[in-house]
């Protein structure tokens, strides 16, 4: 994988192409997944494509898919496991923000438990839960941070003003929120991130609608690369800005090189802007 690079919290540097490791789970999120040697698979050959940045969370199975990545891949030699806290789960597709500090220290030691590892390289507040202070969410996870259980805290689905409020506690090394070429909401979030040298992990990163019918331009400008719309679609985020570090998901590994393989792909600015245009246009 020719991946460009990124240096998550200035000081830990992964290929911008990564994985999300959601679906490595049941239906719903919940329990573990059909074909688990497949799983193990899929994590394996992605490390062995060159991808070294995995996004994962307690509340993925809950728990099965942070077992999965230790059984595959410890002690990871270079691979940054990043993982979250913050969502209870009650049942399939069922999330539930739970930002008490208490749960959230409890929830990261478990993480090190289950992964297998001292520090946490990237540790993830899920959700701000609006039931408590968000400077107490943000401050246990710094408490945590001292005391050498985190190396660097990351937000999920936060606004501008909010990931402000949070500098305002704690370095913030990333932000994941839902992105893709025609959902851009977070675009002033982005913005942000672009500016200040924080990650931005957009989640949902594949969703392309009516671009990809078979007259739209995500499929015609695919067909000039001899790549997938899905392909373009990634290789699209890479080229939107520096600080993007897609995750696409999959349990499948031929799904999987399909993704990795878009890390070689390179929009000329005008595929680029024509396909910016016809996104917004979808959003």
């Amino acid at each position: 994988m020719t991946s460009p690079t990124f240096a998550l919290g200035g000081d830990l540097t992964v290929n911008r192409l990564g994985f999300g490791a959601m679906r490595l789970t049941g239906k719903g999120v919940w329990g573990p997944p059909a074909d688990r040697d497949e799983c193990l698979r899929v994590l394996r050959r992605a490390v062995e494509l060159g991808v070294d940045f995995i996004d994962t969370a307690d509340s993925y199975g809950p728990y099965v898919s942070e077992d999965l990545i230790r059984d595959a891949l410890h002690p990871y030699d270079g691979v940054v496991v990043a993982t979250k806290a913050g969502l209870l789960r009650t049942g399939p597709d069922d999330w539930t923000p739970l930002g008490f500090p208490a749960y959230l220290r409890q929830e990261c030691e478990m993480s090190l438990r289950r992964l297998g590892v001292d520090t946490i390289e990237l540790f993830q507040l899920h959700r701000i839960d609006s039931k408590f202070p968000a400077e107490d969410q943000v401050g246990e996870l710094l408490k945590l941070q001292q005391e050498g259980k985190i190396r660097h805290i990351g937000l999920s689905e936060v606004t501008a003003e909010q990931l402000a409020a949070a500098r305002a506690v704690a370095p913030i090394a990333s932000v994941q929120n839902m992105y893709n070429l025609t959902m851009r909401a977070a675009e002033p979030v982005l913005d942000v991130c672009e500016s200040e040298g924080i990650a931005f992990i957009p989640w949902f990163p594949l969703a392309a609608g009516p671009l990809a019918a078979s007259d739209g331009p995500l499929q015609r400008i695919a067909a000039d690369h001899g790549a997938s719309p899905s392909q373009l679609a990634l290789a699209w985020l890479l080229k939107r800005s520096p600080v993007m570090l897609p995750i696409p998901g999959t349990s499948k590994v031929a799904h999987l090189e399909e993704n990795v393989a878009a890390a070689r792909i390179e929009l000329t600015d005008a595929e680029f802007e024509t396909l910016s245009k016809a996104g917004a246009a979808q959003g």
